[in-house]
């Protein structure tokens, strides 16, 4: 074909139009698929991310709805309750696996020849009936009945593995529980606690950390699908966390078996041991003189010590008798820490903190002379010393060497009330240690519980000088008293020291708190040379061990009523003096003795205790070498002739009654737990 010229021109000229288009409609093209593209991705993406917020806020309700449309039933999986350990890693508290036996009658009574063969397994492994077999079978439709529970893996593992022999076995399972258990049995109860029903943390650590102990429940569904075979879907369990205690389980069972020793051989209403780490108020061991056992914390043959004169077949009678809430009550007082909770007269120990702060607010220098003719008449009341002869003329340091009351008398009236009232409150009595165990009574119960300079009259604070009149804890008492020999650093006692997940990552650290100053290094050097002197040339001679460089004050305090010859012994000592890194507190109640009074009986538990601990905890030797029998701090009636009609602060109510008091109370108040009969089958 013939195309002229200027036809040939426009075809050329058509063919340069059309090819630019032809360009810029693909590329448009490729654009809009892009952006259509990426629209729709984005879109996938959110759905995507939709669904898995969904699953994960919301999954469980969703696979409930859809779980309800179905035949099924739903049981909790068990968490399993945190250890707790002590300083080195021993287990001090832990929750065994044990099974729960579960049989779905609606399966087992499909088939004659399975039931029948499912009956005879049952019955030859667990101690069951064919009778009681047949009582949980007229629920015909259940999927889930507990035939037995707790039961050991190695009963559990000779049952399933003649059911895998035995192919008629069917509509048969086994759930995983825990108990709780302490495989040190009665070691440090007080300090430990015990659980009840539903992992009920019930005092000590148990009580008061109860919320990072406990996990959270998982859940397993059981249903019937289409073609009637049952499916299991399972939800983990979120275990609960560990708790490292500061806590050393040797220097517990040195402590614990010094003061069985005494009991048995001696004996007393009680002895009471606080032993602390007077850099930090770590406590390193609590022990109180009448066990039980947490594993069976309400085994009433832990109450026998309470009915002394009983016979053990009157014992037995009075148990058989005795109603279920007259017995928990007896229990409370068993299970509840005279450590934490009891308050009492502390005695010639409190001199500490009265020659403490006459020293720190200048009131003393140390050098003055005192003059003791052996009482002190304040305000018409005739107040004795301990020696009732005299002391003579004694030195600061004599005075409390010799544990002289008429001495002492002299400085709290140099003090006068305001600045006696301020030490007692910077040295923390009257007030709550909030030390990380149940049980401290409240602020405003404690604080009753000493005098304050407008309550410090003269005979007042002449009796609280020398720690009577005035009712302290064990727990406020040894820690002012690691403040004093310290460097005047007073921390917050506690007894956890970390709290660590399943995994081992660290949840919660617990760091030394440092609450306030309370005196100066140099006074509290003063005061470590001064303790010293009672174990070398004083009272309490009795604590010294050759070798060891020891300080400490004895305490004997007359309880209520006055004049009935009965007696609170004590004696706070420390080692060594030059560096301390150990302070020992033991109270002895009433010794089962004569002449309380003349025992010494709280240095005597101190000496036989740091015999064995001291080497245990390399406590560095020294040159120290002891004569032997001193002067010892006897105690008499405090009034010669008129007692005053009440001369203890507080008039000495002791306000806790219930092992449940928890210091985790923002308010000071405590919460409570009240333990019931049934928390003991549960």
């Amino acid at each position: 074909m013939n195309y002229n010229n200027d036809e040939r021109d426009e075809r050329k000229s058509r063919h340069k139009v059309n090819r630019p288009r032809r360009k810029v409609f693909l590329r448009r093209m490729r654009i809009h698929l892009l952006v259509v593209m990426g629209i729709i991705t984005i879109a996938l993406i959110g759905v995507a991310v939709r669904l898995i917020q969904l699953n994960v806020k919301k999954g469980r309700e969703y696979a409930g709805r859809v779980l309800s449309q179905r035949n099924y039933t739903s049981t909790a999986v068990p968490y399993k309750r945190g250890e707790i350990l002590d300083r080195n890693g021993s287990v001090l508290a832990m929750s065994s696996k044990v099974y729960n036996l579960i049989i779905e009658p609606k399966n087992i009574l499909r088939d004659e020849e399975k039931k029948a063969a499912t009956v005879k397994a049952l019955v030859m492994h667990f101690d069951v009936t064919e009778a009681e077999l047949e009582k949980y079978f007229e629920d015909k439709n259940s999927l889930y009945d507990v035939l037995r529970k707790g039961l050991p893996y190695e009963q559990v593992k000779k049952f399933n593995e003649y059911a895998k022999e035995q192919d008629d076995v069917v509509g048969v399972w086994f759930e995983e529980s825990y108990v709780r258990k302490y495989p040190n049995g009665v070691l440090g109860c007080h300090m430990l606690g015990f659980v009840v029903g539903g992992n009920v943390g019930l005092g000590g650590i148990e009580g008061e950390y109860n919320e990072y102990l406990n996990g959270e429940d998982g859940r397993t569904y059981v249903y019937l699908t289409d073609d009637y075979t049952t499916q299991k879907i399972t939800e983990a369990a979120k275990d609960g966390d560990t708790i490292v205690t500061t806590i050393d389980a040797e220097v517990q069972k040195i402590v614990q078996e010094n003061v069985d020793e005494y009991m048995n051989t001696v004996g007393a209403e009680n002895v009471s041991v606080l032993v602390m780490d007077p850099n930090t108020c770590e406590i390193l061991a609590l022990c109180n003189g009448h066990h039980y056992d947490p594993n069976d914390a309400y085994d009433t043959k832990y109450l026998r010590y309470q009915f002394a004169t009983a016979s053990d077949a009157e014992f037995e009678q009075i148990m058989k008798k005795m109603s279920d809430d007259d017995k928990v009550d007896r229990l409370n007082q068993l299970w509840r820490s005279f450590v934490v909770s009891d308050c009492f007269e502390p005695g010639s120990t409190y001199k500490v903190f009265t020659v403490s702060g006459a020293l720190e607010d200048g009131v003393l220098n140390g050098s003055e002379t005192f003059y003791c003719d052996g009482s002190q008449v304040v305000a018409g009341i005739d107040i004795s010393c301990v020696n009732q002869d005299g002391h003579g003329m004694l030195t600061v340091s004599g005075a409390i060497e010799n544990s002289c009351n008429d001495c002492l008398m002299q400085i709290a009236e140099m003090e006068g009330p305001d600045t006696f009232d301020k030490y007692q409150e910077l040295f923390g009595f009257g007030q709550r240690t909030n030390v990380d165990l149940p049980g401290e009574q409240s602020e405003a119960s404690l604080s009753s519980l000493i005098f304050h300079k407008d309550t410090l009259n003269p005979v007042e604070l002449a009796t609280s000088s020398f720690g009577q009149g005035v009712t302290v804890t064990m727990m406020q008492l040894g820690t002012a008293f690691c403040s004093a020999i310290n460097g005047g650093y007073y921390y917050k006692p506690h007894v956890v020291s970390k709290i660590v997940d399943n995994n081992g990552n660290l949840v919660k650290n617990f760091d030394k708190i440092l609450v306030r100053r309370t005196i100066s290094e140099e006074t509290s050097d003063t005061m470590r040379g001064i303790l010293k002197k009672v174990v070398t040339d004083g009272s309490g001679w009795r604590a010294a061990i050759d070798g060891y460089s020891i300080g400490g004050k004895t305490g004997t305090a007359e309880k209520l009523p006055r004049g009935n010859n009965k007696y609170l012994l004590s004696f706070i000592g420390f080692a060594p003096v030059e560096d301390p890194k150990v302070v020992v507190y033991c109270v002895v109640d009433e010794p089962h003795v004569d002449l309380q009074y003349l025992t010494g009986a709280g240095a005597e538990v101190f000496h036989m205790i740091a015999e064995d601990l001291f080497p245990y905890m390399n406590i560095y030797k020294s040159d120290d070498v002891y004569a032997g029998d001193g002067e010892y701090d006897p105690a008499v009636p405090i009034y010669n002739g008129e007692i005053p009609e009440n001369d203890v602060a507080g008039d000495g109510i002791n306000d806790y009654d219930s092992i449940g008091a928890t210091s985790l109370d923002e308010d000071g108040s405590g919460g409570y737990y009240d333990a019931s009969p049934s928390d003991a089958s549960e």
